[in-house]
């Protein structure tokens, strides 16, 4: 298909080659047989740049893999309030987290040279050209709604949401996205001074600012409202290229009569096709605009999905282990003559990968433990008391936590996990030890059952390679993941961050209990 878009734009007038993007946010995550790797907010908890960027660099080729050159990530977003819909996009609460993850990009474009000229772009050999998105505050919006208002003055602005721009640009990053969001009322989208004057003039970033899916519709409410306005707008603020998904031609004409009429001068035109066509010049296009067929064997290869399974190890977080310190229940022995495996989320790898997993929003649908071969294991979904009583089992493993969600879809006021998740814990932990594995986005209303959890650990949105749960829960390797958010006891204490004068977690920024690698575990 890549190549087809290619040959057609190859054989107009001045040959120059497109560049297609795809949101390849944990992974190439549109495509099937793809590696997906846990979502930022788990890979947040890994605190491993190093970890990040082989990510990136396996992302990039699974992206090549099938001919794109191009992806809209990192989201580089500090989400301050877990209420927002796209939190697990963001590796952190906390900007100096964020800025460390920031290491993705040389991963997806390759390491800039030594010598290279400071906020040039750089996409290297099998490599793809990044996106820094969204830019700047998304994360900050009021109550956490999505595409919201961020009220913020410019000191908080500049030290909590930016600093992952300047590190972006110091590493080469080719693209920037605009924010649907505002900041203190005014839409960043049609915002020259931060657009223009922060992003291009400040912090001297020479590559190509890019729009959201219909972004400049969105500059007056309701959207497209004067779509003539929104284009003056936009290109004006500094926009580059704009993402119009579906009447281009409106967008064409509109411009081109905007441009002859010098409303838009033709300074700001040649700036923005100066810096498109010196990414496209950067990632090789013209010397290589079509697909590299010896790539394909990398889309969902063996090497990835180890990666994706050390990635989910390592953002595992332990939260509780045993009802009191000196009996702790985890690592869990491999050997016990039968066990309990219960809760939604057990056998769901459309709810293991969340939102952004083959549809925008994701999927629910669909993988084997670790233990002995000896040892019965029995998956009941939503088990009841009675039949949980009558099995005399040696432990439970219970998995519950949030559907799949992707923007507004997920914006919540009250945070809870899905039903029948509540029951479930209820049940299952009422009648046998129990380890509970929370997938969410975002730490979401755990409180009222703690007294009756043996052991909890957040497991975030791991993806395809949920083994890696596996592996850590039954001692093959330790817990080693720390907390990238404040796990909050009640919703009504939101937002709430570190220093903060009500700061009263009940788990803190940071925490995470660990353990040691015991191989050969045995029944206790």
């Amino acid at each position: 298909m890549i190549n087809e878009f290619q040959k057609g734009a190859l054989a107009s007038r001045l040959g120059i080659p497109m560049m297609y993007g795809i949101d390849a946010v944990h992974g190439h995550n549109n495509v099937y047989n793809a590696t997906i790797f846990p979502h930022n907010v788990g890979l947040g908890a890994t605190r491993d740049p190093e970890l990040v960027k082989k990510i990136g660099a396996a992302t990039a080729l699974e992206v090549r893999a099938t001919g794109i050159p191009y992806v809209f990530a990192p989201c580089i977003a500090v989400c301050r309030d877990p209420r927002w819909g796209r939190c697990y996009e963001s590796y952190s609460e906390d900007e100096k987290i964020v800025q460390q993850m920031t290491e993705i990009i040389p991963g997806l474009q390759g390491d800039v040279p030594y010598d290279y000229r400071k906020g040039s772009p750089y996409v290297g050999k099998n490599k793809v050209a990044a996106c820094a998105k969204h830019f700047v505050g998304d994360g900050g919006t009021t109550n956490g709604i999505n595409e919201n208002n961020t009220v913020v003055d410019l000191h908080g602005l500049l030290s909590i949401h930016t600093p992952a721009y300047s590190d972006a640009i110091i590493k080469g990053v080719s693209t920037v996205m605009v924010s649907y969001s505002s900041w203190n009322g005014e839409k960043m989208h049609a915002n020259r001074d931060l657009v223009t004057g922060l992003l291009k003039n400040t912090l001297k970033f020479k590559g190509f600012v890019i729009s959201d899916w219909q972004g400049i519709d969105r500059i007056t409410s309701p959207p497209h409202e004067n779509y003539t306005y929104s284009v003056q707008a936009g290109i004006l603020a500094g926009i580059d290229m704009v993402m119009v998904p579906f009447n281009f031609t409106e967008f064409i004409n509109d411009l081109t009569n905007l441009v002859k009429a010098n409303v838009i001068p033709m300074e700001r035109i040649d700036d923005a096709v100066e810096r498109i066509l010196l990414v496209k010049f950067t990632m090789g296009l013209f010397e290589n605009p079509l697909a590299d067929l010896s790539l394909v064997n990398q889309l969902g290869s063996q090497e990835h999905r180890n990666l994706a399974r050390e990635a989910v190890r390592k953002s595992l977080v332990l939260l509780k282990n045993g009802k009191n310190e000196t009996s702790p229940l985890l690592p869990l022995p491999k050997k016990a003559s039968k066990i309990l495996v219960a809760g939604s989320h057990a056998d769901n790898l459309g709810y293991q990968c969340g939102g952004w997993t083959i549809n925008w929003q994701g999927f629910s649908g669909n993988n084997a433990t670790r233990v002995d071969s000896s040892t019965e294991i029995v998956y009941r979904e939503n088990p009841d008391l009675e039949s949980i009583k009558s099995n005399n089992f040696a432990y439970s493993i219970v998995v519950v936590g949030e559907h799949p969600y992707a923007e507004t879809g997920g914006d919540s006021t009250t945070l809870t996990m899905a039903d029948p998740g509540p029951t479930t814990i209820t049940n299952v932990c009422g009648a046998v030890k129990c380890a509970v594995i929370v997938v969410s986005g975002r730490p979401i209303v755990i409180e009222p059952y703690m007294s009756s959890i043996d052991a909890l650990v957040a497991a975030w949105l791991p993806g395809t390679e949920g083994q890696g749960v596996a592996d850590v829960l039954f001692g093959d390797y330790g817990f080693t993941g720390r907390l990238p958010r404040t796990w909050f006891k009640s919703v009504d204490q939101l937002p709430m961050h570190v220093g903060d004068s009500h700061y009263d977690p009940l788990f803190p920024f940071d925490f995470g209990l660990k353990t040691e690698s015991v191989p050969g575990l045995v029944a206790r």
